[in-house]
């Protein structure tokens, strides 16, 4: 049953799943299951993968999640190559040719949800929100659409509707804004000086009133709200992200293998819980890590229930 599900999300180590990853799926019962580019490998091969997760769960719809951008971050280059198509094309695109904008996000969002599809795959951690900053790191560079907040939240509404409509789940990333950070998340701790004001009228603005049923928070400390806490530890950032946001959907983790976070895996998952994370992400297939995280998630509330079931009635 999805009720007695706990909330967090794994990704696995390989091709198959092993007799201990079912064991474990099967004892803690995680929200979800992200795939890499680590578990794919041919189209039989991910759709026998993601068959035997459902199976496990005896349930269809049960949520399996990629990481498939275009451009520079594609999990799906084996079968498509998806490297011209990234948010910086389609920004572009969006501002010199909007009939030729229409015509190319059309056909991209077509075939890679009809390739997820075929999968197994309904979610998708895509449209990335975070604003183009020449100065900063380079860690979004050419996955941003624009400078211009106004520009990306339009063509995130765009994707996020496209997606929907072809049955696949969005998640906005980084919520509440990744474009003006000093280094990569992924091995070191940004921090952002700018002023409250400035965000929410540029970086923040990006993210605000989406439909999507799922966000992404930023490993990203922002020190004029949380000189502390990254966003994702941090409740003040998260409650910002609901009442000034107006977010209303479910808020998962980045990934808390992550290099930004300074704690341990068992103190940043108890963290982000308290911070007001629905969700919490662990990516990297480490089955200690992954149990450390299981054990200290709770079951999931009435609120990721109901959200789970708007999810199931897109992708149904």
């Amino acid at each position: 049953m999805i009720k007695k599900r706990k909330a967090f999300i794994v990704g696995l180590k390989g091709y198959k799943i092993t007799t201990k990853e079912i064991n474990f799926l099967k004892k803690h019962r995680p929200w979800g299951i992200i795939l890499f580019s680590r578990n794919i490998k041919s189209i039989i091969q991910t759709q026998l993968l993601t068959r035997k997760i459902r199976s496990i769960f005896k349930d269809k719809n049960y949520p399996i999640i990629i990481d498939e951008e275009g451009g520079k971050v594609s999990r799906l280059r084996t079968f498509i190559d998806n490297s011209s198509f990234s948010a910086q094309f389609f920004g572009k695109l969006f501002f010199k040719n909007r009939k030729k904008f229409n015509i190319y996000s059309n056909i991209y969002v077509n075939q890679i949800s009809h390739l997820l599809n075929i999968l197994g795959i309904n979610m998708n951690t895509y449209p990335v929100l975070d604003l183009y900053r020449k100065n900063s790191h380079d860690v979004i560079g050419s996955r941003s659409f624009s400078s211009n907040s106004k520009i990306v939240s339009k063509i995130g509404d765009i994707f996020i509707d496209k997606f929907h409509k072809n049955r696949i789940g969005t998640i906005i990333k980084h919520i509440p804004g990744h474009g003006h950070s000093n280094a990569d998340s992924h091995y070191k701790l940004p921090i952002i000086n700018k002023s409250i004001k400035y965000l929410n009228t540029h970086d923040f603005k990006a993210f605000k009133n989406k439909k999507s049923l799922f966000s992404m928070t930023a490993h990203i400390i922002y020190n004029q709200i949380d000189p502390i806490n990254s966003a994702t530890h941090s409740k003040k950032v998260i409650r910002l992200i609901r009442d000034k946001l107006l977010f209303k959907n479910l808020i998962m983790s980045d990934d808390i293998s992550m290099k930004a976070l300074k704690f341990n895996i068992l103190k940043n998952t108890k963290l982000a819980f308290t911070a007001g994370c629905n969700l919490v992400l662990h990516c990297n297939g480490n089955l200690s890590e992954m149990t450390l995280v299981a054990k200290n998630s709770p079951l999931i509330d009435k609120f990721i229930l109901k959200k789970t079931y708007q999810f199931y009635n897109i992708i149904s």
